[in-house]
């Protein structure tokens, strides 16, 4: 069998030194550029520099160096094709078996505080991507890597064969087309959304995604629809789709959206929490000292709904709060962990999905390390919206009182957990809320006052008394005739964004009814 040559020229040297020792062992022959021919020299390695192979020098600072016929002819030319064969012997190229390339960093230098358009610009790969393409488009003979962690397997097949597998060429070769896809999108949204002062636009010009397949699911919101989940290229740290299925049936479409609606809500909470979603609406929440006490105080607050429903906690589901969920019918069990005792007992009920999902650092201050999303997007007729997504965080500092009845020191913690919860309640929004527990919740109604009423009916169905209750409204009032619903259902201080026209109308409704109101200045719309 003739040798094999492998060209290596990489930025990223993880294992490059160890992957080429054992190429070398294999009798391949090693091309190499630059830093990663120094380098691989430097471990004893007969290494020949691109240079030398091509017989022209590198120039222009490195810029050119790999763009050369006997590179590219090497890479492109067809071992099946008598006439390729002839070409590249006549012009004494010789063939290239394994390109190893990952690209100059360029995602991780515009990501840079203080990255300049000169700093990105040069930082913008030519030759690596120009070598990948060739190397993949011509797959049935070449080897493409474009990242470490495809070197195992490529070493593994050329000592058990002496060649690699048309599979792992073919999908060597994929994985080397999606990576410069993503590679040139990253450039095309910094260039796009440059501004004339130096800054970026938080929306380019062209807006390029990439995203990984995660799973086909079964199917989509309804049973004739298809579907599969993908996450970001890059999922923040903390967000369902880093977490890791334990047991249970293959998750659905609705099972993830609900879940991730839970997990969003559940994280926002410092103390332990417990968050009951069904159909993307929190029908429970509630914190307390310990994992079990806060499901059981969220149960409460609509125990019908919760049949069937998602349940989301940010501390760790131990067995006494296993054995309270275990008692009802549950869809999907999230945590950042379970005891043992936990996943004994949930062993039994095989159809029950359990997902583990770290929380994010704490301490993070941009949304990624909050494991949150910079952006939300919506799929409209033959286009997208995107926003900024609604990071908001409120604190007490924030709330400006608009009525003569200051609210207490516990009113104004309730107010700020059911200010917490409205968050993830479809608009229009009204929560009801009292001792750390969501009391009743009304949701997604064209009226807001419709809201206000079906959340007391829900919370008159639990048994639940609203008398004293704190309620969120995630808009404002549009009429006094809303406030009255819930002083009528109760409630004895309420927490809104205010900004209505009749403003005036609603706070003087709400000295009448001896309700203590507060503004938020922002309001919480969930479409």
């Amino acid at each position: 069998m003739a040798q094999l040559t492998a060209l290596i020229s990489v930025s990223d040297k993880t294992g490059i030194v160890d992957f080429a020792q054992a190429l070398h062992a294999l009798n391949v022959r090693l091309l190499s550029t630059g830093g990663t021919a120094k380098l691989l020299a430097d471990a004893g390695l007969p290494v020949t520099e691109v240079a030398q192979h091509t017989g022209f020098p590198e120039m222009l600072d490195g810029r050119v160096k790999t763009l050369h016929p006997k590179i590219h002819g090497g890479l492109l030319a067809r071992r099946d094709l008598p006439e390729h064969v002839s070409a590249i012997q006549r012009h004494g190229i010789d063939t290239i078996d394994i390109l190893a390339v990952n690209l100059y960093p360029f995602e991780a230098t515009v990501a840079r505080p203080g990255c300049t358009l000169e700093d990105a610009i040069e930082n913008i790969d030519i030759g690596g991507p120009a070598m990948v393409r060739s190397a993949a488009k011509n797959w049935k003979d070449v080897t493409v890597l474009t990242d470490a962690s495809q070197y195992a397997l490529v070493l593994e097949e050329l000592k058990a064969h002496g060649k690699t597998s048309d599979k792992t060429r073919f999908a060597a070769s994929v994985a080397a087309f999606n990576r410069i896809a993503q590679y040139d999108a990253a450039i095309s949204n910094y260039l796009s959304g440059r501004l004339e002062d130096g800054t970026l636009s938080v929306f380019p010009d062209q807006l390029n995604s990439s995203f990984v397949k995660v799973q086909d699911l079964r199917y989509g919101e309804n049973s004739h629809q298809s579907a599969a989940l993908y996450r970001d290229l890059y999922p923040a740290p903390g967000s369902l789709v880093t977490g890791k299925q334990l047991q249970g049936k293959e998750l659905s479409y609705n099972n993830i959206a609900d879940a991730d609606a839970a997990w969003e809500c559940v994280k926002s909470f410092d103390a332990p929490a417990c968050v009951i979603v069904k159909h993307a609406n929190p029908c429970g929440v509630a914190v307390a000292a310990t994992a079990a006490d806060a499901y059981a105080k969220a149960f409460k607050t609509d125990p019908t709904s919760a049949f069937g429903g998602i349940i989301a906690f940010n501390r760790e589901v131990d067995g006494a709060a296993a054995q309270l969920v275990a008692k009802q019918f549950v869809e999907v069990l999230m945590a950042p962990s379970f005891s043992a005792e936990a996943l004994a007992i949930f062993a039994g009920k095989v159809n029950v999905r359990l997902l583990q999902i770290a929380l994010p650092a704490a301490g993070g201050t941009t949304p990624f390390e909050q494991g949150r999303n910079a952006q939300d997007v919506k799929r409209v007729g033959s286009g997208l919206l995107v926003q900024t997504a609604d990071n908001h965080f409120l604190t007490q500092a924030d709330l400006k009182v608009v009525t003569a009845l200051q609210p207490t020191a516990q009113q104004l913690d309730d107010l700020m957990f059911a200010w917490t919860v409205a968050q993830y309640v479809k608009s229009n929004a009204i929560v009801f809320c009292g001792d750390g527990m969501t009391l009743g919740v009304g949701a997604g109604q064209m009226s807001r006052i419709d809201s206000a009423r079906i959340a007391s009916i829900k919370a008159d169905n639990a048994g639940l008394t609203l008398k004293g209750s704190a309620v969120a409204s995630d808009a404002f009032f549009p009429f006094r005739d809303g406030l009255d619903v819930l002083a009528d259902a109760g409630a004895s201080c309420v927490i809104q964004p205010g900004g209505s026209m009749r403003d005036e109308e609603v706070i003087a409704a709400a000295n009448e009814r001896g309700i203590a109101m507060v503004f938020t200045g922002v309001r919480h719309f969930r479409h």
